[in-house]
């Protein structure tokens, strides 16, 4: 469903047990979704929250998508996915995603064993009787999260790291290479960042990678290294997700000290990059 959610509204829009998860409790990204000639063409919201009261600490991380305008005048979509990653081990453990087209309702459930090298993909109304996904070696990840994960990487240009994505009920298993320095407006400010660029070169192209479409995430040079766009480009047009608020993880969001001064990072200040938006 991801797949489709990328293919709908952006078209209307690593991990180990040792990893680091890229986001953190509190963290809040949203997202102007711009296709074509339609530069409100819907919002992107991903968030983060951690629940540790229970027997398996994890990170819940929240993706919510939805046309707005004219666009969704001409294709109402809304789409809802959930990730749960294990705090201990920084493995997902399970995901839902659903979405609604046109009327349209689709969903199911998938469930991460690892032991067993495979994933569990569930229909509502059929969680007796999941489908067995064979799952490649790798620790997957949702698209969407993958590329916010990408932030916690240590790649310079001509570099490249290996990782593996689920979408809907088909593993892709991508080479992630840092591309070039480059250097992204937003409303949030001017940043520098690093282009990173998903490629199918392990296994033969398959989906939208074999149709010759490509995916781009900036991400920023600083101490926030915040991913400031995506892009999904097509054949027919190009769709770019651009951060435009920006909300930091619970611990961080303690006044600074009065007599503090703002650094800087790569030229931006960082009163302007930690700008939260509107």
């Amino acid at each position: 469903m991801r797949l489709k959610l990328a293919l709908l509204l952006l078209a209307t829009l690593p991990a180990t047990a040792d990893t680091r998860l890229a986001l953190r409790d509190g963290e809040v990204f949203t997202y102007k979704v711009s296709w074509a000639v339609l530069p409100g063409a819907g919002e992107i919201k991903i968030s983060a929250h951690a629940d540790t009261a229970g027997a398996r600490p994890q990170l819940r991380v929240s993706t919510t998508t939805a046309t707005r305008g004219l666009a969704r005048m001409l294709l109402p979509f809304d789409a809802k996915g959930e990730s749960f990653f294990d705090l201990r081990s920084g493995r997902i453990h399970s995901l839902t995603e659903s979405s609604r087209h046109r009327g349209k309702r689709t969903e199911h459930t998938v469930t991460f064993d690892y032991a067993a090298a495979q994933a569990l993909y569930s229909l509502p109304g059929d969680t007796a009787n999941p489908r067995l996904l064979p799952m490649p070696a790798g620790d997957p990840m949702d698209l969407i999260t993958q590329l916010v994960q990408t932030r916690s990487w240590e790649l310079k240009p001509g570099e490249k790291r290996d990782a593996l994505v689920l979408f809907d009920d088909d593993f892709y298993e991508l080479t992630i290479h840092a591309a070039r320095h480059e250097e992204v407006w937003t409303s949030l400010g001017t940043f520098k960042t690093l282009v990173l660029e998903p490629r199918m070169e392990k296994t033969a192209p398959k989906g939208m990678f074999k149709r010759g479409s490509s995916v781009r995430v900036w991400i920023s040079q600083d101490e926030l290294r915040l991913p400031v766009k995506f892009e999904v480009e097509f054949k027919i047009g190009t769709g770019v997700a651009t951060l435009t608020r920006y909300e930091a993880p619970e611990p961080a969001k303690a006044p600074a000290a009065a007599d503090a001064r703002p650094a800087k990072a790569d030229g931006v200040p960082a009163s302007r990059a930690k700008n939260t938006g509107p």
